[in-house]
């Protein structure tokens, strides 16, 4: 890090996202935002900074950390040439597979990426009770809420939770239906089998809602998100600790020691 500040650029400075993480990061002690870019608002300003066109305009500004929350196709580009530069990441995009993450892995060796499919501090217990729940129940199904301008589904974190849920547990009861009346009903099957089922909707923001069931009991861990700042506490903490987290980390869960 350079002097006694962080230096930090936002992606997708224009977004929603984007504008919270520049608004966050002015906020905060110890660190300062020195640029932001996003095409579409290039030679505007945000938080008194001036928007540059693309990721190479940052790298040549000068930055510590850049806070990507752009889309994955986007995202594939951004973090090569950040890699590259040897610029730390932080990284809320979705859609990311598993080729992009070992690509980034191995592309990340003189700086350090972080991905997390969620940045809210809630979202990320959520998903850590999901998984040590799993063990003591047979069927679980995940319903996950987010705002009609959300164009990818299911959700990362959804996707995340089925997966640490499925790696908890091999004893999972069978999907009992054997007619689907119309397709589509029964969700998309996650890791496991484990149904995932996405609801895009007007006025939501981020909600999701885990239900493990067994003999005579069920148990529901939910997660509602009401406002974007929510996820901000999360991507301060992550751009203070990305330096001392070596390569590739998925997840806050290490940044929170959980």
């Amino acid at each position: 890090m350079s002097g006694d500040l962080i230096s930090v650029g936002v992606l997708g400075a224009a977004g929603r996202m984007g504008r919270s993480v520049a608004d966050a990061v002015t906020a905060a002690e110890g660190m300062v935002l020195v640029a932001a870019a996003d095409p579409s608002a290039s030679g505007s300003r945000v938080c008194n900074v001036d928007v540059v066109a693309d990721v190479h305009d940052l790298v040549e500004i000068g930055v510590d950390v850049v806070v990507d929350f752009t889309v994955a196709e986007a995202s594939r580009v951004n973090l090569g040439i950040l890699a590259a530069a040897g610029v730390h990441a932080v990284v809320g995009t979705s859609g990311l597979d598993e080729t992009d993450i070992a690509d980034l892995r191995a592309a990340f060796t003189s700086s350090n990426c972080l991905i997390a499919p969620n940045f809210a501090i809630g979202a990320v217990l959520m998903m850590r009770f999901a998984e040590l729940a799993a063990p003591w129940f047979e069927t679980a199904e995940i319903i996950e809420v987010h705002h009609d301008g959300k164009v990818d589904a299911p959700s990362g974190t959804a996707i995340a939770t089925a997966g640490r849920m499925a790696a908890a547990s091999a004893h999972w009861a069978p999907d009992p239906t054997t007619s689907v009346v119309i397709e589509g009903a029964r969700g998309a099957a996650g890791p496991a089998d484990i149904r995932i089922h996405s609801l895009r909707m007007r006025g939501a923001v981020a909600d999701q809602e885990v239900v493990l069931g067994s003999t005579g009991q069920t148990l529901t861990i939910r997660h509602d998100t009401t406002d974007r700042d929510s996820f901000m506490p999360g991507v301060v903490l992550a751009v203070r600790r990305i330096a001392g987290v070596p390569g590739l980390t998925l997840g806050l869960d290490a940044l929170l020691g959980i």
